[in-house]
């Protein structure tokens, strides 16, 4: 069969190294596989299957210096989740069984007890057998914190497989930043990342849930199945009627052709791998002297992300050489005539030229270029707005609450600002049925959030003070006590705002829920602090890091924790974090904040310099001009909301079905949708109706702070 596209030149600085223990390996895995009842007889494999798959050879290129008895259990964990894959492919994609699927998948976390001396159920087929073998013989080398995320990661890679077979099942394609988010499950890097922390190093667990830690995983998990998807196209699309593939997914979003897809890929691809880069040299040092990180838990750390980094090189080898993938013309010589061996890929001169163009351009935007006004397109909204009746009564109430803080007083916002912006509209659009004194709480959080986030750069960005923002965050975090903790003397305006927010909100939740209110501020807060970071580096975000850091920076978890305070204990927890509660929650907030982006592009680059703006981060990455951009992000927006109510239609009742929800559980939930309809219908009308992005607004208003009033900023001492 005719490849449909030539494959691009990749981005691999790194070149592969092959471990010597390969012949080991293949030998033990193909005894293993045979013992776990995977060939001969399954109906899935025979003997030639798994040789010309070759996964010991995967394993030897993707974990180089790992001995013999380690390279021969983490194969065995490859040739099962292949199995796994091909199996789930065979039994229940091709037969578009989900119920049945969805039995099979229940069962496997059985066979993964965080204690080894807890019974588990008899086996009943190879994917069972082989995975209850695999925990028995890797857990007992980890900690119960690995345990706990690997068993997590491999739950996600198993669960998700019903997410692949709905989308079969309704002929639906998914847009480009779902289908990021869901392939990271599905695609099972993070799974293999645990594999690495086996191999190299466990990464400490004070540090494991953090930033840098989290963007090394995000990235390592994009690249490798960006690169997957492009071998895998042939395959998958056209042989497998596979709906999940990227190539696939940017062919239909932007129309274009098979080739122009992949090449689009093959650039997302890239910028991933500099976004690791940026994280391990940049952001991954910073945190080891933030939390203190003795010298072998650094080593730990450098480690870990060495072994990311061999996967990348090595897992690129062996797509060029496994019979499983598209692969013809791939180890063609390289452009200068050079070797093409093993780890040779990495010589592709003309791919690390092209790289480099891109990355320079990512630190070279020139700010306060004159770009107004703004382009508003015709935005999508399906939903009807609705207003609070008490709006035209909170407006004073809102004022005077300002004024008792003190945010009209610190030379960021003044009364004019304040009444200019309205957000008690935005509130009253937000939450069109609640009582009074609910509009007065979301006016001043969004008050308070919105003051905040104008300081951040206003104060420390101009001043170039990363060290002064920490400060500022770490007291903020502090005026959100806990049991037991003391409360804080409030030192400004931000500080009073939200200790009295903090009172006002956390009074009567529970400590779960209190924590889970101030962890969701504090990554708020952090947010800032990245976008801080870049401004000092004068880096523009890489797309996908935007679209997921500006969730946080727009305060998303925040909003989506205030949302669900009303629902009781009706849903349990493990119900909001299912993929289709996150995956509403996140279409919500992609649309809300890239109307956001649309409305403020003016005010952002032209009056503030400023470098995340998703219409901004799509400009830089393809080159391309405003008017494009807009095109794209519009198109984005369109998705996102296509997407909430899709999921709301066809995924929740699966949802409630596979949950086996109560009446009142559904009612909640039903109620979420419909609190998140208002808030988006609420946000677009707000950006319509506020003056806060006109242009003849930002010329009168948008020139930093307000004269003759300097905001009061603690001291490294906290006392000033």
């Amino acid at each position: 069969m005719t490849q449909p596209f030539e494959l691009p030149h990749f981005y691999m600085p790194h070149p592969a190294r092959l471990n010597p223990h390969l012949e080991e390996a293949r030998a033990h895995s193909t005894g293993w596989a045979r013992e776990m009842g995977m060939l001969e007889g399954s109906g899935i494999w025979e003997q030639s299957d798994l040789d010309a798959h070759d996964y010991g050879l995967l394993c030897a290129y993707t974990h180089p210096d790992c001995d013999g008895p380690a390279l021969s259990l983490i194969t065995d964990w490859y040739v099962w989740v292949f199995f796994f894959d091909d199996h789930f492919l065979d039994m229940y994609k091709r037969t578009q069984d989900r119920s049945a699927g969805k039995a099979h998948l229940d069962r496997l976390p059985l066979f993964m007890p965080m204690d080894l001396s807890a019974p588990v159920p008899e086996p009943e087929n190879p994917v069972e057998a082989g995975l209850a073998d695999l925990w028995a013989r890797t857990v007992p080398a980890m900690s119960v914190d690995w345990r706990r995320r690997f068993a997590l990661s491999t739950e996600h890679l198993l669960n998700e497989s019903l997410w692949e077979l709905s989308n079969i099942n309704e002929g639906r394609i998914a847009n480009p930043v779902e289908y990021i988010e869901m392939r990271r499950k599905v695609g099972g890097a993070p799974w293999s990342a645990g594999l690495i922390e086996y191999a190299t190093a466990e990464v400490p667990a004070s540090v494991a849930g953090s930033r840098p830690l989290r963007v090394l995983m995000e990235t390592f998990s994009d690249s490798v199945h960006l690169r997957n998807d492009l071998f895998s196209y042939q395959r998958e699309v056209q042989d497998e009627g596979e709906l999940s593939n990227g190539v696939l997914v940017l062919e239909t979003f932007f129309g274009c052709t098979t080739q122009e897809a992949a090449e689009i890929v093959n650039d997302v691809l890239t910028s991933r791998l500099h976004q690791f880069e940026h994280t391990a040299l940049t952001e991954v040092p910073a945190l080891a002297l933030e939390k203190g990180l003795t010298p072998p838990e650094v080593a730990s750390v450098a480690a870990y992300t060495q072994g990311l980094q061999d996967w990348q090189a090595g897992g690129h080898e062996w797509h060029l050489r496994s019979s499983r993938y598209m692969n013809e013309g791939a180890l063609r010589a390289s452009p200068l005539g050079g070797p093409t061996g093993i780890g040779t890929s990495a010589a592709d001169t003309g791919a690390l030229l092209a790289s480099g163009e891109r990355r320079l351009r990512s630190f070279t935007h020139v700010p306060f270029q004159r770009v107004g006004p703004s382009r508003i397109p015709d935005l999508p909204m399906p939903f009807e707005v609705r207003l609070h009746p008490g709006l035209d009564a909170a407006r004073p109430r809102l004022t005077a609450w300002a004024h008792a803080t003190g945010i009209l007083a610190e030379g960021v916002w003044d009364e004019d600002k304040l009444t200019a912006y309205d957000l008690v509209l935005c509130s009253a659009g937000m939450d069109p049925d609640g009582t009074a004194e609910a509009l007065d709480l979301s006016a001043r959080w969004l008050a308070w959030g919105t003051y905040a986030d104008d300081y951040y750069p206003l104060v420390f960005g101009r001043r170039h003070d990363l060290a002064g923002a920490r400060l500022c965050t770490e007291r903020l975090s502090a005026c959100m006590p806990l049991e037991g903790e003391p409360e804080q003397v409030p030192l400004n305006a931000m500080e009073r705002g939200l200790a009295d927010l903090w009172r006002s909100t956390a009074g009567a939740l529970s400590p779960d829920r209190r924590r889970a209110l101030r962890d969701a501020v504090d990554v708020m807060l952090e947010s800032w602090l990245w976008e801080l970071s870049n401004q000092l580096q004068h880096r523009v975000p890489d797309p996908v890091d935007y679209l997921e850091m500006r969730r946080a920076t727009f305060g998303a978890d925040l909003t989506m924790g205030l949302s669900r305070l009303g629902h009781g204990l009706a849903v349990a927890p493990e119900v909001y974090r299912s993929g289709p509660v996150r995956s509403l929650e996140n279409a919500a907030v992609d649309y809300a904040m890239l109307v956001n982006d649309v409305f403020s592009y003016q005010k952002e680059i032209e009056y503030e310099g400023e470098l995340h703006n998703g219409i901004l981060v799509v400009q830089n990455f393809f080159g391309c001009d405003y008017p494009t951009a807009l095109r794209v992000v519009n198109d984005l927006i369109t998705q996102r909301i296509r997407q909430f109510e899709h999921v709301a239609a066809h995924e929740f009742p699966v949802l409630y079905e596979d949950f086996e929800l109560s009446p009142e559980a559904r009612a909640a939930l039903d109620g979420h949708v419909d609190t998140l309809r208002n808030w988006m219908a609420g946000i677009l009308n707000w950006h319509r109706g506020c003056r806060r992005y006109g242009e003849a607004d930002l010329a009168r208003r948008a020139h930093g702070f307000v004269p003759d009033r300097v905001p009061r900023v603690p001291s490294i001492a906290g006392i000033g």
